[in-house]
């Protein structure tokens, strides 16, 4: 059972709603999609959205040189640390603890949504989210997602387009 919000009030994170007004993007706030059981993790939510693992779209944040970056990801992939450290120019490139996301972001792991954070930070994005039409992202919390055409979602991140995922050989 899913359930959809006309105003957003009780599906999206409130900072998350007022994130999406203030850009503009006030019809996205009807499509957040609230599910009973947590969308914590890709799986979880691809299951719940009933997509592809690929159309989930990770929000996670790094430290770089211990400067929070967000690095936006297919749910099916892995960020390789190393295409990240040399895309930023960093010395080390470790996850961030779950007490410095919340600090940068204002969302607890697992609700962390692409944009509309507490703080400004660095975001990078990884081209497979351009391979489909829409990917679905963390409204602010663990039981709550929204679709985004990837475009519009690395636009309004202010994200660099990157290849940072980790390549299997």
């Amino acid at each position: 059972m899913t359930t959809t919000d006309t105003d957003g009030s009780g599906a999206a994170h409130p900072r998350f709603a007022e994130a999406l007004r203030e850009l503009g993007l006030d019809e996205l706030t009807a499509q957040v999609r609230r599910f009973p059981d947590a969308t914590r993790t890709a799986a979880e939510a691809a299951a719940a959205i009933g997509c592809e693992l690929s159309q989930i779209c990770k929000s996670l944040i790094f430290a770089a040189d211990g400067v929070p970056v967000l690095v936006l990801m297919d749910g099916a992939s892995r960020v390789d640390l190393e295409r990240v450290r040399e895309e930023l120019g960093a010395e080390k490139v470790t996850r961030a603890r779950a007490d410095v996301v919340r600090e940068t972001t204002g969302y607890a792991i697992g609700g962390v949504p692409p944009f509309g954070h507490r703080t400004k930070t660095r975001v990078l994005a990884d081209r497979s989210l351009l391979d489909h039409d829409v990917v679905w992202a963390a409204a602010g919390n663990p039981h709550a997602v929204f679709p985004i055409a990837p475009k519009d979602l690395i636009a309004h991140a202010g994200a660099g387009l990157v290849d940072v995922r980790e390549h299997t050989p």
